[in-house]
């Protein structure tokens, strides 16, 4: 949207909407947004979001455990572990002995994955850059001073879910 066409919250919105009623929307239709245009202007971006949440995850913390990446992501494991097979089939990660247990398997990334995690990435990165360009100064400057509360939020949200 151009500076000059910039509106504020729709005026259906305004009424009695909580905040975290606009905040779920707003969340919501940006990554709805996000992942519509990635996939048209970057069509090679098939990565469904349940990989790329996985391989995110391994990024911060590998190697791990399939049970550990379950709780981590709040998944059974029996879904992980059928994401872990997918991802190893495309080369994404690897499983290997667990050093501490050899009993069990670790999985980790690979450089393919560590490469498909650094391209998405970039085009999420892209996409906003160019949507945030879009703003007038005042509105990007709002969009960077409520990002240190919009991760609060986001952290708040991760030591309750357990």
């Amino acid at each position: 949207m151009p500076p000059q066409s910039r509106s504020r919250l729709p005026a259906h919105r305004t009424g009695n909407a909580t905040d975290s009623r606009l905040l779920t929307e707003a969340v919501t239709r940006l990554r709805r947004a996000l992942r519509a245009s990635i996939r048209t202007d970057y069509p090679w971006e098939t990565l469904p979001m349940a990989q790329v949440e996985l391989l995110q995850v391994l990024a911060e913390h590998s190697p791990a455990r399939i049970g550990d990446l379950a709780a981590r992501q709040r998944l059974a494991a029996s879904t992980v572990s059928g994401l872990v097979g997918q991802m190893i089939n495309a080369g994404l990660i690897a499983r290997a002995v667990d050093p501490a247990d050899r009993r069990a398997s670790v999985v980790t990334l690979t450089s393919a994955g560590r490469s498909q995690l650094a391209a998405w990435t970039r085009a999420h990165e892209n996409r906003l850059d160019a949507a945030l360009e879009s703003l007038d100064e005042a509105d990007r400057a709002a969009v960077r001073a409520a990002l240190p509360a919009l991760f609060r939020v986001a952290e708040f949200l991760e030591d309750s879910e357990g």
